[in-house]
This record gives C-alpha cells, structure tokens and sequence, in this order.
C-alpha cells in the first residue's frame, strides 16, 4: 500500500496546479482531497500573502480550491500552497508610502527641528515638575499615613 501511494504521488511534480475540495480544517492549515483521490495539505502559511489569523477566514469545508504543488516528500506527504497562486505583492516600504518633500535648505530644516524639539521637551519639563509639586504628589511619596 505504501508503495501504492508512492506510485501515486510520482505524478504530481513541484509546481504543478492542481484542484482540491477541502475536507478538514485545523488551526494550522486545511487538508484537501485532490481529484486523483490523494490527500494533501495546505500550511495556515500558505494561504494568502497576506496575515491569516484563521484558516476559516479563507477557506470552508467542501470549498473547490486550486492551489500550486510546493513540495511531495519522502513519505509521499503533498504540500500545495494557494500563495503561489496569487501574483506576489510588492514589499511595503518601512515607512509605508510616505515620502518626505526635500526641504530647500536642510541646515535650516534641522533648526526648526531642534527648535521644536527644546519646545517639546521644556514643556514636558514644567509638566513633571508642576506633578512633582502638587500637594498630592508629596504625600504619596514620602510622607507615611498615620
């Protein structure tokens, strides 16, 4: 039997499309019955490019699905994967699709900069000593209750 699986899985290849129904859904994938009969899985990572929190936010049971061979191991298990399906989307920017204008001068970018950065912080400052002067203040921190 066991070479009878083998048998059949020699005719997929890596890369091949093939069409699926789900058959079971687990917290880390879905397994699915291809139309030859053979049982494969599909990785909650496999799913879609994008984050997947649940498996049944993209897939449900006897859903038909194509999906792309990625990998037949040594024992005959299929991986499919529904991403490879999917054109790849571009990497996002770290700063996402902000650009900053070129200022015309950058000394002069920098001054404003540092000039709102003493702002900030002189403000901040007087804040935390107005707290530390508050009656209140002074006795939670020092004084025991009696």
């Amino acid at each position: 039997m066991a070479e009878e699986k083998k048998a059949e899985g020699a005719v997929l290849a890596p890369g091949e499309v093939v069409t699926c129904v789900v058959e079971q859904i687990m917290p880390y994938g879905a397994f699915v019955r291809i139309k030859s009969g053979q049982r494969a899985m599909i990785h909650i990572s496999e799913l879609s490019h994008s984050f997947v929190k649940k498996v049944e936010d993209i897939l449900a049971l006897n859903q038909e699905v194509q999906a792309r061979v990625i990998k037949i191991d040594e024992k005959g298990r299929i991986d499919l994967s529904l991403k490879k399906m999917e054109a790849p989307r571009s990497a996002p920017s770290p700063r996402g699709s902000f650009t900053p204008a070129a200022p015309e001068d950058p000394r002069d970018s920098f001054e404003k900069k540092l000039s709102n950065y003493l702002k900030q912080s002189e403000a901040k400052i007087a804040d935390l000593n107005s707290k530390m002067n508050n009656s209140r203040a002074a006795k939670k921190r020092g004084k025991p209750a009696k």
